[in-house]
């Protein structure tokens, strides 16, 4: 048995397909004619460009344009002028072949990515290699792994998934996914969800050891990969998938149900989301709006900034899809750990602690943050769009970014143009400060939505992306438990609208306790919108508060996950 990282729910059983890319040896081998050697470079480029529109527009079809968007990425960097300049450059300078030109320089542009702390930023390193291992295979006439041909019932074992690999995937045949590389927020782990196959990656050894045709049964929601299982495992595993399975389609059930606890409490169940493609799987799983428009990805991924016009078309088509559902929208959250070369950021030594969000916004007002407003402010005259501002520490911000908003207000009354007048304003609380301020800030603003992920960072002190100390991070914690109080209370009292929009929304063990808290609104990603509605129907708040003393009476992470893990089994 092999234990690895659980990526993607579900039991797979069937026989393992074992991907093995061919090795290509790269040199630094002269060539005779520069120019013959740039126009075979652009040649391997037009080809990758349509080989990927291939994978992109497939991918669309078999799962979702939000899916599709990771294909876009690959698209957008073979099309960024950046990269594309930097290996003719190279070409030229040095005299040599294609093939080392793109291992240079994309290597250069991967080691970057992966150095950064940001995780989207460190994905772009896995699609900066996929793109040029696939560049070089076009140049020296090797035709990609064939995924989409293995027979039904396939195990993938694999040292790696690539993006363009995963979405090569018929998900008709293949029963599962194994890897040894790639962890929860992998592209290929998202693109497994995504194509609801069982994935485990992190699976130390799995290529050595695993033969292929080995008949393999795994185990995606706990992490457990069987090679050649007996005959009393494969029946274990048969009767779990076949549970798994029965409770899915019994979630179908809970589509167009309303959010209500067992003593009457209407709960909001939103979604998070990264770009306008995304409603289409808020409305699929019956989303009742948006809790966290993240904007940060409209300004990636190009080379100049987004336009208000841009930016205009893109929240007014969340607006108008989710119609008159409420959205909430997160100013730019932004800053030295992202790579944005045309925004001039100077890398920060600690970037988590530094010049961004709210902080960079405020900064540059003119050329950043008036733009986003206006077309926020533009786009909410069709449909329940409001204003989050991310990453408040001091009073100080919340007023100027409002008096900015009121001044964008007065401009859009000037030249003519509709708006929502009565527009909502609030804040991500996700810093100690905030929660500390947050009956003062509750005075201030329209809502709060709770960002646990890096309330939790920061009320640790624990880098999240640092193994080492991982073991701190955990919302469980009672400094974080406490935190999270507070801040519903503060809100509450005031009577404002309290969310969570971290992973802790959907997590099942945190739900009891967040609905005994009294938190109004749960963010999550669709997917677990209708898990999420099940769980909160069969609750009553009231019944509740005796588990959120017993897990508040706990001076331990660990405690405190042992005795509602303890609950939710029963």
């Amino acid at each position: 048995m092999f234990k690895g990282t659980n990526a993607s729910a579900g039991i797979g059983i069937g026989k393992a397909a074992v991907i093995k890319e061919v090795e290509m040896v790269i040199r630094p081998d002269k060539v005779a004619s520069v120019e013959a050697e740039v126009q075979r470079f652009r040649g391997a480029l037009a080809d990758t460009v349509a080989q990927t529109t291939v994978l992109r527009d497939d991918l669309a079809t078999k799962v979702g344009e939000k899916e599709a968007e990771i294909m876009n990425g690959h698209l957008m960097l073979l099309a960024d002028p950046m990269l594309t300049s930097g290996i003719e450059d190279a070409i030229k300078k040095d005299g040599v072949c294609s093939e080392y030109a793109i291992e240079t320089t994309c290597t250069t542009y991967a080691d970057m990515f992966a150095s950064m702390d940001d995780e989207l930023m460190q994905q772009r390193a896995t699609d900066m290699r996929d793109i040029k291992t696939r560049l070089q295979q076009v140049l020296q006439g090797i035709k990609p792994v064939d995924i989409a041909s293995l027979p039904e019932g396939s195990i993938i074992v694999a040292k790696d998934l690539t993006p363009s690999m995963t979405a090569g995937i018929n998900p008709a045949n293949v029963t599962g996914i194994v890897t040894e590389l790639g962890g929860k927020t992998s592209h290929s782990a998202i693109l497994a969800r995504a194509l609801e196959i069982p994935a485990v990656v992190a699976v130390n050894g799995v290529m050595d050891n695993i033969q292929e045709g080995d008949f393999i049964v795994l185990d995606g929601s706990e992490g457990i990969v069987i090679v050649n299982p007996t005959d009393v495992e494969v029946a274990e595993y048969t009767a779990k998938r076949d549970v798994f399975l029965k409770e899915k389609k019994e979630l179908e059930k809970y589509i167009g149900m309303p959010t209500v606890t067992k003593d009457g409490v209407h709960i909001e169940l939103v979604a998070n989301i990264g770009n306008p493609e995304d409603v289409a799987k808020v409305l699929q799983y019956d989303g009742e709006g948006v809790g966290l428009f993240r904007t940060e990805f409209l300004f990636m991924d190009r080379t100049s900034m987004p336009t208000e016009e841009e930016q205009f078309e893109a929240y007014k088509k969340v607006a108008v899809g989710l119609a008159g559902k409420p959205v909430i929208i997160r100013t730019l959250d932004i800053g030295g750990d992202k790579e944005i070369p045309y925004m001039g950021l100077a890398k920060d030594e600690n970037p988590f602690l530094g010049y961004r969000a709210i902080r960079l916004c405020l900064d540059r007002k003119e050329d950043i943050y008036r733009p986003q407003l206006r077309a926020l402010l533009r786009a909410s005259a069709f449909g329940g769009i409001k204003i989050m501002i991310p990453m408040i520490t001091c009073l100080d911000e919340i007023r100027e970014a409002k008096a900015l908003i009121e001044d964008v207000k007065k401009e859009l009354d000037a030249e003519g143009i509709d708006y929502n007048k009565e527009i909502q304003v609030g804040i991500m609380v996700e810093t100690a400060a905030a929660s500390l301020m947050a009956d003062v800030f509750a005075k201030e603003v329209d809502f709060f939505s709770i960002g646990t992920n890096d309330l939790t960072q920061y009320t640790m002190s624990v880098d999240r992306g640092n193994e080492k100390i991982s073991y701190l991070y955990s919302t469980f914690n009672p400094a974080v438990l406490r935190s999270i109080r507070n801040i519903i209370s503060c809100g509450r009292k005031q009577g404002i609208m309290v969310g969570m929009c971290g992973e802790a929304a959907s997590d099942p063990m945190m739900i009891p306790l967040l609905l005994a808290f009294g938190l109004n609104e749960f963010s999550m990603s669709s997917s677990a919108i209708l898990r999420s509605r099940k769980m909160i129907t069969e609750f009553s708040t009231e019944e509740l508060q005796a588990v959120a003393d017993k897990a508040m009476s706990f001076t331990t992470a660990k405690e405190v996950e042992a005795y509602m893990k303890e609950f939710i089994n029963q």
